[in-house]
């Protein structure tokens, strides 16, 4: 991240900036090309077999692979497709060749792109448009990061047809320019963001490893201080206080796998329904009934004091014996909560009521200082997990930022 970028040229609205040039996909420096993907690449869509032959065989790129990565190497390659000789030689994908998805549930994620980099033939899928190209206009790792300037991701989204899904085919594909550099260019615009690449890759490994080491910290230390068994009823007691003056603008949800407690939007009739609503205090535990064994619990923060929540959506105070930050961190172990479907009643979407919570035993330590010492432990390993999640978001927008700087040439490497 340290190579040096020369400062941005600020564009006008009434005369083309000097050094730039008007083209069919806008400005663009006078010594970059637009070229059209049809001038670029030969398109072909992927195999499509029957199910009965997806599981073993060669390697399979599908439209997942594409999704969530730029760029896919043999190893990130899970599926595998019995196919013949003949399929083999036209469905291989090879190096440099680059795949497009070619369907999506929202626009936004239609069209997203991913080059090839193994030197193993593999094959693609049905939902997938493969682009062999025709010339050597395009450096190879630059290939991973061109197709997401905006210039390009504004053309293929717009393209997009369908209503359920959103869809684009070959020829809508073969229709798009892309602006691309001189080829030094190319590569020092690939180097530049493989830095970037690089530094966000070790920090999600890092990320990965906190939280080994996190799930490993918390059993060790629950299961190694239970000395004292006791039931929740002992433990919680139910907040139940009116929400007299009830605000549909302050009401809150508590979101699944640990995620926590946020405000929620008003739905559209709620202004007339005859819902009971109480009032939630910062340091509560609060669970959602239908969603407890999914991670649905959590404590309200301080941001939330004061917010409603309907009888679906309990919170407890807890007996001054307990330190609810460590009721929290004994009922996040996945293995814990994921059992208390068991406890659930009635027919349809079933609850966990207060009532059933109560007979749970847990084991805990036998005096609060004990608790308090663990939680202030687990405290410090979530900041510190708090932190790398946040210097990630910090990389990722970052590197977002810089590359739509440098795909339009508004910031120069040259």
């Amino acid at each position: 991240m340290n190579d040096t970028v020369t400062t941005p040229i600020q564009t006008q609205n009434t005369e083309i900036p000097n050094g730039f040039k008007q083209t069919c996909i806008g400005l663009i420096p006078e010594d970059w090309e637009a070229i059209s993907f049809g001038d670029l690449f030969d398109f072909k869509n992927g195999i499509n077999a029957s199910k009965e032959f997806y599981g073993e065989g060669v390697k399979f790129i599908n439209i997942m692979e594409i999704i969530y990565n730029n760029y896919i190497t043999i190893d990130m390659i899970k599926g595998s497709v019995l196919i013949t000789k003949e399929q083999l030689d036209n469905y291989t994908v090879n190096k440099g060749d680059v795949l497009f998805n070619r369907t999506s549930e929202t626009q936004s994620e239609v069209g997203l792109s991913a080059v090839y980099l193994s030197d193993e033939k593999v094959v693609f899928g049905g939902f997938v448009i493969r682009g062999v190209s025709k010339n050597d206009k395009l450096d190879l790792d630059f290939k991973k990061f061109c197709f997401l300037s905006k210039i390009v991701r504004n053309q293929i989204i717009q393209s997009g047809q369908g209503a359920v899904r959103t869809n684009i085919g070959q020829g809508d594909l073969q229709k798009l320019y892309l602006p691309i550099p001189p080829l030094p260019e190319q590569q020092k615009i690939a180097k530049i963001l493989s830095t970037w690449d690089a530094a966000i890759d070790n920090c999600k490994a890092i990320i990965d490893n906190i939280k080994i080491r996190n799930k490993g910290l918390l059993n060790k230390l629950i299961i190694e201080n239970g000395e004292l068994k006791v039931k929740l009823e002992g433990v919680f007691i139910e907040s139940k206080i009116p929400a007299i003056n009830s605000n549909v603008n302050k009401r809150i949800t508590v979101r699944l796998n640990l995620k926590g407690i946020e405000k929620r939007g008003v739905r559209g009739s709620e202004m007339d329904e005859a819902t009971a609503y109480y009032l939630r205090k910062a340091g509560q535990f609060i669970y959602g009934k239908q969603n407890l064994h999914k991670g649905a619990f959590g404590i309200i923060p301080n941001e939330l004091d004061g917010f409603e929540s309907s009888s679906d959506i309990p919170a407890f105070d807890v007996n001054e014996n307990f330190n609810i930050n460590y009721i929290f961190y004994y009922f996040s172990r996945v293995h814990f909560f994921e059992k208390l479907e068991d406890i659930s009643t009635g027919t349809g979407s079933k609850r966990i009521q207060p009532r059933e919570l109560y007979k749970i035993h847990i084991k805990i330590p036998s005096t609060i200082d004990k608790q308090n010492e663990i939680v202030e432990i687990l405290d410090t390993a979530t900041e510190e997990l708090n932190q790398y999640q946040q210097k990630l978001q910090t990389l990722q927008l970052q590197k977002k930022g810089l590359m739509q700087q440098l795909l339009t040439g508004k910031i120069r490497t040259v």
